[in-house]
């Protein structure tokens, strides 16, 4: 079993013994991971009913801090090629090991802006309201480093499954040439995707704009969404609604389309999607995207991934398109 590549933004000597990092005034001991054959809670089970072997990968949860108490959601189990639905129904186990990640005291290694963070420790648990399919919510206390202190949405995976490596954590504010290229892309595939043109032009259809670092990329990265008679949150949308995500990456030339989801809520359903956060959560090298996704009535998550023709949707719930 791969473990995962953890950073935060504080730079430790090389060597074995114990290194002391502090947490909002709690010291926190970080030991070199001891050998072991499997981390805790990652196993293989046999489904007594259908027979198929259910192999447990870490799971990976998004969530929204507020002070020092944050409240997560599972979007779902990090298998090597993507994201896959958790729990699945045909494991019974699941419900145990959720059960078991869930109860209080676990620990969970925090990320945000892929990096490292600090940590959530479980106070409680819940099903998660507002969310399509049947989702567990983990809530608890989250301590963070001082560079991070500002970081309000964050992403988490087991902290029994992930490696103690460290690095820098930084945010990038977006800056004029990358709002601007968000409105040429948006301005350049609108037409493309058949779509009308906003009424009182692009700036006013942006609603939401981030600009970010991804692992082994040169240059920012920068994601907008762009709505007609919508809103980014979970609500019925006007008769003429739609929703476009779009994706740029610096260049030698400036920022070019990288990737684009256009949807038409009048034919196929709200679905608007929303920068979340990045994170090489499956130990490739390479970032991953998560963006949160709002529906007429429940809201969902997906997932951009890197391929050799560019980023592919490589995965998201049920409830949203196939």
């Amino acid at each position: 079993m791969r473990k995962h590549l953890l950073v935060v933004a504080v730079i430790l000597t090389a060597g074995t013994g114990c290194d002391n990092v502090e947490f909002g005034g709690i010291q926190v001991a970080l030991r070199s991971p001891e050998p072991a054959a499997q981390p805790v809670g990652v196993g293989v089970e046999t489904s007594a009913t259908t027979g198929l072997v259910n192999v447990h990968e870490p799971l990976l949860l998004a969530g929204v801090r507020d002070g020092a108490r944050g409240r997560f959601v599972v979007v779902g189990e990090v298998h090597p090629d993507a994201l896959r639905p958790f729990p699945d129904p045909r494991f019974a186990d699941d419900a145990d090991r959720i059960a078991e990640l869930a109860a209080p005291g676990t620990e969970w290694a925090v990320f945000s802006e892929g990096v490292r963070v600090g940590r959530l420790i479980v106070e409680s648990s819940r099903t998660a309201i507002g969310y399509c399919g049947s989702r567990t919510e983990i809530n608890g206390v989250v301590e963070l480093v001082a560079t991070a202190s500002d970081a309000e949405r964050l992403l988490a995976m087991p902290a029994s499954e992930v490696d103690q490596v460290y690095e820098e954590y930084r945010t990038i504010s977006h800056v004029y040439d990358q709002r601007v290229a968000t409105l040429a892309i948006a301005g350049d595939a609108i037409p493309r995707y058949g779509a009308r043109w906003p009424e009182l032009g692009t700036l006013d259809a942006r609603d939401h704009l981030q600009a970010f670092q991804l692992r082994n990329t040169p240059g920012e990265s920068v994601a907008a969404t762009f709505l007609i008679d919508d809103q980014l949150e979970i609500g019925a949308p006007g008769q003429r609604a739609y929703s476009l995500f779009v994706l740029g990456h610096q260049g030698d030339a400036g920022y070019a389309e990288a990737y684009s989801w256009y949807h038409d809520a009048a034919t196929d359903g709200k679905a608007a999607p929303r920068y979340f956060d990045h994170l090489d959560w499956d130990g490739d090298g390479a970032d991953e995207i998560l963006l949160d996704v709002f529906g007429n009535d429940q809201r969902w998550f997906a997932a951009l991934s890197r391929a050799e023709d560019g980023w592919v949707r490589s995965y998201q719930d049920s409830c949203g398109d196939a």
